[in-house]
């Protein structure tokens, strides 16, 4: 009858787990399908800015290119015109000239005036070579705007498109196979292969003699994730808050499973330590009714003992729960004075004596502290003194063997409480001090308790600004220390 209850929370605890754990997994899948869409949506995002980013380069330096043709074909008709001008200037003086040096060739000339025709005649030749060969249309190509000026219109353009990065700025002639002009001469190669090329003359100058404005961006990437820096870091910040989310209700929900289990624990090891001395309490009433047992004073007298024993041990087990009860408040008020440790030792382990003695055990001292008296609630310490010696009683399995030291460092006494018991795991010693926890033994439950002596004893010791510590090895014995301030 007892096995079927057992078997059915059984099968319940593994109902729950599989179904928390199937939780788990779905929220996981869940919010990794989440991030994953927002990495993608972010991705398309950076794409979009890349394609803007294009399209709003193409825009400004089609609007420069635009400008400097216009110039330049300004500047050519100007040229033309002023060609044209010279020309018919050159026609009309050299008219004249031919005309006057005619008449002066039908009169006698004396050698002076010779010479002053002839250099008539030089000058009119080389009007009449300039009237024939001087008129040479410039190509556009080879009077350029200036440089740095197309990179003052570059960067003003950019700009005006919100593009604030800097930029390398390059003219290329196709025909020479040369860099004309570079800004600053950092990055040739990029210029050649990256970079965005825009004819500077595309329709008064044949397309593939047009020299072109190379420009290159260096921070292009990082300008473009800097477009997307809010809306990145808002992304980021509300993954990391889901994740942190999720992580926080998984933990909840495991540690409040953790603390279910424990206090079902404590529930049952409360519910089978008290029926024992609630059992032998009845137990003894019901043998001191016979008649016999009252007239045999020494049987009457045991029971009496043995009533007694229980009802204090009832009272023991009943002060403990309490006490975690004042710790779970908050409650716990310390009454503090000056208080001698050795005294508050010794005291605690002659109570405990006969419990070892019991045992063909003993309870060794190693007082070496030469200034032990610290600001506390001697209540509370011997408490605490007492909860470490019952342990060490408790989880040794052996002939105990208990030494009780203490001695002086920095501003503090260290005592310690040394056994050779069962000792603890390296996996455990972190946990022992948590309320309602007890060491996994298995199947095997051979001490009592309820997981709230360590506890206290840490609640205690850190209210009068001390530590509590553990060192121990499996079925090497363990020692208790603390440290308290001294007065």
């Amino acid at each position: 009858m007892c096995c079927k209850p057992r078997k059915s929370i059984t099968y319940l605890c593994s109902v729950n787990k599989k179904l928390i754990i199937g939780i788990v997994l779905v929220m996981a899948i869940a919010l990794i399908g989440m991030m994953t869409i927002q990495i993608y949506l972010i991705g398309d995002a950076v794409k979009v800015k890349e394609a803007t980013f294009v399209r709003d380069v193409n825009q400004a330096m089609n609007h420069v290119v635009m400008v400097i043709e216009k110039e330049e074909m300004q500047r050519q008709f100007e040229h033309h015109m002023n060609l044209i001008n010279r020309r018919a200037n050159l026609i009309s003086v050299y008219d004249s000239l031919n005309l006057s040096m005619q008449k002066e060739l039908q009169q006698p000339m004396n050698q002076e005036e010779y010479a002053a025709f002839m250099r008539r005649t030089t000058l009119a030749q080389e009007m009449l070579q300039e009237m024939i060969f001087g008129y040479k249309e410039e190509s556009s190509v080879s009077k350029q705007t200036e440089p740095i000026r197309i990179d003052s219109m570059v960067k003003s353009e950019l700009k005006r498109y919100g593009i604030n990065t800097y930029f390398e700025l390059g003219i290329y002639s196709p025909t020479r196979n040369a860099m004309l002009f570079q800004k600053s001469g950092k990055y040739p190669q990029q210029l050649l292969d990256e970079s965005f090329a825009f004819d500077m003359y595309p329709t008064i100058a044949p397309v593939r003699f047009a020299d072109k404005i190379l420009v290159y961006f260096p921070n292009e990437k990082r300008f473009l994730v800097r477009q997307l820096s809010e809306l990145l870091f808002i992304s980021g910040a509300l993954i990391l808050i889901i994740i942190m989310g999720f992580t926080a209700t998984i933990f909840v929900i495991f540690r409040q499973k953790k603390l279910s289990e424990m206090k079902n624990d404590f529930v049952n090891n409360m519910t089978h330590e008290f029926k024992t001395p609630i059992s032998t309490i009845g137990l003894a009433c019901e043998a001191l009714r016979d008649n016999d047992i009252q007239k045999s004073e020494v049987l009457y007298s045991t029971y009496i003992s043995m009533i007694d024993e229980e009802n204090k041990r009832l009272g023991s087990m009943a002060e403990q729960v309490l006490q975690s009860a004042v710790l779970d408040k908050g409650e716990l008020i310390l009454k503090k004075e000056k208080v001698d440790i050795h005294e508050i030792i010794r005291e605690a382990m002659a109570s405990k004596m006969l419990q070892a003695k019991s045992r063909n055990g003993h309870i060794f001292s190693e007082l070496k502290a030469e200034d032990h008296h610290v600001l506390g609630d001697p209540v509370h310490l011997t408490n605490v003194v007492l909860n470490l010696i019952d342990n060490a009683l408790k989880y040794t399995e052996d002939v105990p063997q208990i030494i009780v030291r203490s001695r002086n460092i920095p501003n503090a006494i260290e005592f310690s409480v040394q056994d050779n018991g069962i000792g603890i795991g390296k996996s455990n010693q972190k946990r022992i001090f948590e309320k309602l926890y007890r060491v996994p033994t298995g199947n095997v439950h051979n001490v009592k308790g309820f997981g709230l002596g360590l506890s206290y004893v840490k609640a205690v010791v850190e209210k009068q600004g001390g530590m509590i510590g553990v060192s121990s090895e499996i079925k090497k014995g363990s020692t208790f220390y603390i440290r308290l301030p001294l007065t």
